[in-house]
């Protein structure tokens, strides 16, 4: 079979300096004992190299036809574990064990996306080490009180721990980006499951980032907010000036003014 390379795809870089594979497949630790990591956009295998020396089971996901070809011709041992299909799409259960971690170069068009699905499937996945767009890694691992701060900050961060591990620069992809990458780790937290109408919270997540420069009490309009909620001094606060604890009161509240105990 003749060995071909995959083109770009959906905005993929591809990297090309092993030291930094190395760390990123040596950030990855199995968390909870789980011995699955799915490798999201594998290209051509570079940070698949790496991950193989770990002691999980590998799969690859890749929805690239040229790239499945050339990982399934790089990777015999891994045959029965490459899968071609698109990871916000894709259902799992049939192949994956119950619980497993997630790792990969995130194409940056598709990477908030991913994390949406990650929110989804949090009862499975235990860990995520990826890398992507600096500003978007910082956005997640960022605290309350940041610009960077935002919605999918608050909805990782009440089932993940999320640290920041190191920057990337361009010039060690093919092609370069026009921005620096960062490398982020997400481990599962003990919550199981909020203690408020996890539907509702999310809800109110969104809308209290819906224009940043709004107070909250204007934020929220669109919940009918109770007068007595209303006056609470947490409502003349900014969507970014509130923690994870901070939006699960505002959505008890909430819920409970409709009559929701």
């Amino acid at each position: 079979m003749q060995n071909v390379r995959p083109k770009k795809h959906l905005g993929q870089h591809f990297l090309t300096d092993l030291s930094i594979a190395e760390r990123i497949a040596l950030a990855v630790k199995g968390h909870g004992e789980v011995n699955c990591v799915l490798e999201i956009g594998p290209g051509m295998g570079v940070l698949t190299d790496f991950l193989l020396n770990n002691p999980q089971d590998l799969y690859l996901i890749d929805i690239d036809t040229e790239s499945i070809a050339y990982l399934h011709q790089k990777y015999p041992q891994l045959q029965s574990k490459i899968i071609e299909g698109d990871y916000l799409k894709e259902n799992f259960s049939a192949v994956l064990p119950e619980k497993y971690a997630i790792a990969g170069n995130f194409p940056y068009n598709i990477s908030s996306q991913i994390f949406f699905r990650v929110l989804e499937e949090r009862d499975k996945v235990t860990e995520v080490v990826c890398m992507l767009q600096k500003e978007v890694a910082q956005r997640i691992a960022s605290p309350k009180g940041n610009k960077d701060y935002g919605i999918l900050s608050v909805l990782l961060q009440a089932y993940y721990d999320i640290e920041y591990l190191f920057t990337v620069p361009p010039g060690v992809f093919n092609p370069p980006p026009k921005v620096n990458s960062g490398v982020i780790r997400l481990t599962r937290n003990e919550t199981q499951k909020l203690d408020c109408n996890e539907r509702l919270f999310f809800q109110v997540v969104k809308a209290g980032f819906g224009n940043r420069r709004k107070t909250l009490r204007n934020s929220l309009k669109s919940f009918q907010l109770p007068d007595d909620l209303k006056a609470h001094p947490m409502l003349d606060k900014r969507a970014e000036q509130l923690d994870v604890a901070d939006f699960v009161f505002l959505t008890q509240e909430i819920d409970a003014s409709r009559g929701n105990h």
